[in-house]
């Protein structure tokens, strides 16, 4: 029984300092964040880069829609880093006044990929964007980030939200990145901290992220070893709510599985690189951000913490006093809260309601990605769009 309540108190803790995160930060973003001052008015050159390996099925659409920005059209440039594209694809990309650089590797990685493709730019952009090879931006995108520049960022993080909401998986890919958009991103920077990367949709001066990445050798969870790097050195990502970009979420299950195992594989990676450094950072230079940043690692994901609430809320009533029951309970009720302030009003739908109902495959799909997770983040997987 002793263990038993030790397991107990340790799991209460966890989840229940995971709850109260996700909930202050939830809470936040519900407020407007203070933004700076416009401080310049110039219009920097832009190297839109576009990494993809065998996206053939979205990378020509993708780079038409690249191409309809309202910024000055001398003044950005369409970069399309093609990883073992078809021949037919490549002809007809060589045919849009963009750029393609033809890539191959042993083991394929967007870092690889990236830097080869900035090696052979020329030197004359001031600011890159990322996006991944089946993202559409609004026609504004580049503007907005262009006004974030001018403000004083070095880099900005845009708002990434779904183009696809054709099955229960791709609803349940949707909501979860409106809810971290809002935990970590939104109510990040209305309480002061660095908002989150994601991999794309995100911008940063070109010159400190092209030095920046000869160093990058993640194989998975990229966007991860950049913001670390960044956050050691204290520079704050701004997120910029109203920057859209549009991105495909995954339909399958096993899709789902397989990225959700990569994520977690990274975020335990990172963790057990960073805590103790970033421990040491938050004491004596008092970097709040890199500290938070190890703190995130350790945070379970949203379904699988609603998952094991409920499950310990059963188990807690069944065998548990009602003072234990009580704790859970309230536990739950801050998680339920948090999913509630934090979901975009256009989910409460039936579809949503069909996609819930799927709730409990991707909690077992999580739950067993656990098992599976040793090395993940050192492999390439390749998530397929278009089908």
């Amino acid at each position: 029984m002793l263990i038993i309540q030790i397991i107990q108190i340790i799991l209460l803790v966890y989840l229940g300092f995971a709850s109260l995160y996700i909930f202050i930060l939830g809470f936040a973003s519900l407020f407007p964040a203070r933004k700076k001052e416009v401080i310049r008015s110039d219009k920097r050159k832009y190297a839109v880069l576009i990494p993809g390996y065998k996206e053939d099925q979205v990378i020509i659409e993708v780079a038409e829609d690249a191409l309809n920005q309202d910024y000055p059209k001398e003044l950005y440039d369409v970069i399309i880093i093609a990883d073992s594209f078809q021949k037919e694809t490549l002809t007809t990309l060589k045919k849009l006044p963009i750029q393609v650089t033809e890539v191959s590797f042993d083991l394929s990685t967007k870092s690889k990929a990236l830097n080869v493709a900035m090696d052979q730019l020329p030197d004359i952009y001031d600011v890159a964007v990322v996006l991944d090879a089946d993202n559409l931006m609004e026609t504004d995108f580049i503007s907005k980030i262009n006004d974030a520049f001018n403000m004083g960022y070095i880099a900005v993080q845009g708002h990434r939200i779904a183009k696809n909401y054709n099955t229960p998986f791709a609803i349940l890919d949707a909501i979860s990145e409106e809810v971290n958009n809002k935990i970590f991103r939104k109510g990040h920077r209305v309480l002061g901290f660095s908002a989150a990367l994601i991999g794309s949709g995100m911008a940063m001066d070109y010159n400190y992220f092209k030095t920046m990445m000869k160093s990058i050798k993640a194989v998975g969870g990229f966007d991860k070893e950049i913001e670390l790097q960044m956050l050691k050195e204290g520079i704050r990502i701004e997120f910029l709510n109203d920057a859209i970009v549009y991105d495909e979420k995954v339909q399958k299950a096993e899709v789902f599985s397989n990225q959700r195992k990569r994520w977690l594989s990274a975020q335990l990676h990172y963790f057990s690189m960073d805590f103790m450094n970033s421990l040491k950072h938050l004491i004596l230079y008092g970097n709040y951000d890199y500290f938070d940043k190890a703190i995130q690692f350790i945070q379970p994901p949203r379904v699988m913490l609603l998952g094991l609430l409920f499950l310990i809320n059963i188990i807690s009533v069944l065998f548990n006093p009602a003072f234990c029951v009580n704790l859970w309970l309230a536990v739950l009720t801050l998680c339920i809260l948090t999913f509630i302030i934090t979901i975009p009003i256009k989910f409460y739908n039936f579809n949503t309601l069909k996609a819930v109902l799927t709730l409990p495959k991707a909690f077992t799909l999580i739950i067993l990605s656990l098992f599976k997770i040793k090395g993940a983040n050192k492999k390439f997987i390749h998530t397929e769009h278009g089908t």
